[in-house]
């Protein structure tokens, strides 16, 4: 199959999951429905999308400051966002933007999200590897939430934050908030959070790995299996070696194809425990089923590097207008009124992840 007939089928199919996968969440302002597929007025949303944009682009810009570099664009754009709609305030005509950039676009990167993994990259870890991953990611989300329901951290915050902390950072807190359907502000306190911990494991792993008699092929493995997020893994890999930093980013990738399943399984939790019966009957994710297709595109096709590139970059700017959307909407006094209990709770999840995964690594 040549390329272009492969990416204009995909394409295809990313436009069609676009506008029926908004069919099983609120509609904002300047969304219409009918009795097909939901439709965008265009008009009211386009204000929202610039204002987004523009803060996606400060988020990239701060980066060139010193000081900014070790954040990723992600994490400075939920931070710009806050800034600007607890400072200046979020105008009433950008909300359906705001909304379309929170929900939509959000999906859309995530299933591209697919094209940075491969069946191949997955095995090049080996068997023993993938199951360092898996239970160290499945460890790690028990944990936290059986936790977070002691601490009395509200249920859906603290999915949020085992999310993050087990699988793939801020990319895993939105793709969990489509299926648990927490508050804004809890989804903003989750990135908040699981990027501190994240930041300090990117700094402190790579002096510990003399610590703990680690070579480059375990550190890599133990960086990729507990770090947060893919840049912070990347970054903390890289500073052991070449191996270590290879490794560290397969590993990684590996927790990022297990976001699926995880998606799919809190969806069908979700149903059986809400009472409403619309509920239990509601479509699954579907753009978590298109992540697990695209996955398996990538590993049959062979895509010119330039394409991969530009996927690669498009993937990540929507994440970061995704995000900032999510500051734009967070209320700083909200946040203050979780306290320190979810602190608490990312915290020690951001130590077990650290304490489980090094235990696996040493076993194996």
């Amino acid at each position: 199959m040549e390329w272009h007939s492969t990416g204009e089928f995909v394409w295809r199919i990313s436009l069609s999951f676009l506008s029926t996968t908004a069919n099983d969440l609120p509609n904002g302002p300047g969304i219409e429905t009918r009795t097909g597929p939901a439709a965008l007025n265009w008009a009211g949303v386009v204000p929202g999308i610039v204002l987004v944009a523009m803060i996606t682009s400060v988020a990239y810009s701060a980066r060139s400051v010193s000081g900014f570099a070790l954040f990723s664009p992600m994490i400075l754009a939920v931070v710009a966002g806050m800034i600007y709609s607890n400072v200046l305030g979020t105008p009433a005509h950008a909300k359906a933007g705001i909304a379309f950039s929170q929900r939509r676009l959000l999906r859309f990167a995530i299933v591209l999200l697919g094209f940075q993994l491969t069946l191949g990259q997955v095995a090049a870890i080996g068997a023993g590897g993938v199951g360092i991953v898996a239970a160290t990611l499945g460890a790690t989300f028990v944990f936290t939430v059986t936790l977070g329901r002691l601490l009395g951290v509200d249920r859906k915050l603290a999915q949020l934050i085992a999310a993050g902390t087990s699988i793939c950072g801020a990319s895993a807190i939105v793709a969990t908030n489509i299926v648990t359907d927490a508050r804004d502000e809890d989804v903003t306190y989750a990135v908040a959070a699981i990027t501190l911990f994240g930041t300090i494991a990117m700094l402190g792993f790579p002096l510990l790995a003399p610590v703990f008699g680690l070579d480059q092929h375990a550190f890599g493995l133990w960086a990729g299996a507990s770090i947060h997020e893919v840049a912070q893994v990347i970054g903390a890999g890289f500073q052991n070696g070449m191996q270590a930093g290879e490794t560290a980013t397969v590993a990684k990738l590996t927790r990022v194809a297990m976001l699926a399943p995880m998606v799919l399984a809190l969806g069908l939790m979700a149903r059986r425990g809400s009472a409403d019966p619309s509920a239990a009957k509601a479509p699954m994710p579907w753009f978590v089923v298109a992540f697990i297709a695209v996955v398996a595109l990538n590993s049959l096709v062979a895509m010119p590097t330039q394409i991969h590139s530009a996927i690669a970059l498009a993937t990540q700017i929507m994440l970061t207008m995704g995000l900032a959307a999510m500051g734009l909407q967070a209320d700083i006094s909200q946040l203050r009124s979780r306290g320190l209990r979810p602190l608490m709770l990312a915290f020690s999840a951001f130590m077990f992840i650290a304490a489980f995964g090094l235990m696996l690594v040493k076993l194996a």
